[in-house]
């Protein structure tokens, strides 16, 4: 039982390997750099920057709408 194990194994363990060519030759990377959206990283810190700058902006005047905080010069 055994036997026709090892058997079938060592006729299929191994594909056939090519034997021409170069295994250097045959890898081609052609990485493109990686974008979100379209845009590089400096564009998307300007995005982020400016999504942190208007949650403040309307957090703040929110506040104020509501009376939650009061300017010292209303005071």
């Amino acid at each position: 039982m055994f036997d026709d194990f090892r058997k079938q194994t060592d006729e299929t363990a191994f594909p056939e390997e090519k034997a021409e060519g170069n295994l250097a030759d045959d890898l081609t990377f052609d990485q493109t750099p990686q974008r979100f959206l379209g845009m590089t990283a400096p564009q998307r810190f300007v995005i982020a920057f400016m999504l942190l700058l208007m949650t403040v902006i309307l957090g703040t005047f929110c506040l104020l709408v509501t009376s939650k905080i009061v300017p010292p010069f209303f005071g």
